[in-house]
């Protein structure tokens, strides 16, 4: 996390950004959840703070941050930009529910090995990549991602 928080002031500092309140809360709320979330949510959530902060500002302070390599912007087929850290430490896949928008993080060991094994048998060298799994929870109608879904409007429709 230091890492990554060091990384964003040099960022700005190259470029000679300032370190706003309102850019210091965006960025400390995105590094306090573990959630993968929208421009929208992050909104809610600073807002929740400082009623005062925009969605422009919100939008410009994580394209700010997806430029530098602090946040990843995540696209998972529904539209909808997600964002979560860049931490390089922390290599993870997605499981990604079509019913109710859920996503899980995944670390699979086995997965990383055999990616390893194909490309050395390809003479290939991986520099990065993404594994995303969809699909839909194993029960969708006892889902409490798809009820908390339903509940906020956010129930994605696939059929």
């Amino acid at each position: 996390m230091e890492r990554l928080r060091q990384a964003l002031d040099d960022y700005m500092s190259d470029r000679g950004l300032r370190t706003t309140e309102q850019r210091r809360l965006i960025v400390d709320t995105l590094f306090d959840t573990t959630e993968h979330l929208t421009i929208d949510e992050l909104l809610e959530k600073v807002r929740a703070v400082d009623p005062r902060i925009g969605y422009a500002t919100v939008y410009r302070t994580m394209k700010m941050l997806a430029e530098g390599g602090i946040a990843h912007e995540l696209n998972f087929g529904d539209g909808v930009t997600r964002y979560e850290l860049a931490d390089e430490d922390a290599h993870h896949d997605h499981l990604i529910c079509q019913e109710c928008g859920h996503i899980t993080e995944f670390e699979e060991p086995l997965i990383e090995e055999l990616q390893e094994r194909i490309a050395a048998r390809y003479r290939f060298v991986v520099t990065h990549h993404k594994h995303e799994l969809y699909g839909h929870c194993r029960e969708p109608e006892d889902c409490e991602h798809r009820k908390r879904a339903a509940d906020s409007g956010r129930v994605r429709q696939t059929r």
